[in-house]
């Protein structure tokens, strides 16, 4: 295995791990306010989409098979069935979204935090629907707004913090991760 080969599975590994340690970062709610988000925002801007996706569907897979990496220290197929896995799930599309735009935010820095807030109003809208066809199966139908308003509405001034702090440690740190 060349060099190269081996840093990105390192690297994977690493921000796989930086998600999960992320996720445990957490204020308990219906829908809890972790800093997962945050991990997968650093995770695409440092490690661009190929290796950054790869760390992402890695720390999936790893709640998959039970390894606690979720927010509350869970993990297995329950969490992402349950309330929650649409957001989780969600991560992928975040990360796909950002790899869509890397080519931009490689050549001028405002595109990274557009590539970010483009890929969590994707994430929100994945895990939303999600949300609510799962709640209608444990408690009953929610109508988008009653959704919205628990899902959401509560996460929109967390999530631009998030953004903030990782679009100004990505600046930071990119040519280090390089």
């Amino acid at each position: 295995m060349t060099r190269s080969k081996t840093l990105d599975i390192v690297y994977i590994a690493v921000f796989a791990t930086i998600i999960a340690v992320c996720s445990w970062i957490s204020i308990p709610t219906a829908i809890p306010f972790t800093m997962q988000t945050f991990g997968v925002f650093l995770t695409m801007g440092l490690l661009g989409g190929k290796r950054g996706t790869a760390a992402i569907i890695i720390y999936i897979l790893l709640g998959l098979v039970g390894v606690p990496v979720f927010s509350g220290f869970k993990g297995g197929v329950g969490i992402l069935l349950g309330l929650t896995g649409g957001y989780i799930i969600g991560f992928i599309f975040t990360g796909l979204i950002m790899w869509a735009f890397e080519g931009l935010y490689r050549k001028n820095k405002v595109f990274l935090p557009i590539s970010m807030i483009i890929g969590l109003l994707v994430c929100y809208a994945f895990g939303t629907a999600w949300f609510m066809i799962a709640y209608a199966g444990s408690t009953g139908a929610i109508g988008l707004g009653s959704a919205l308003m628990m899902c959401v509405v509560p996460y929109l001034l967390p999530d631009t913090a998030k953004i903030i702090l990782a679009t100004f440690l990505v600046n930071r740190l990119s040519k280090a991760i390089k």
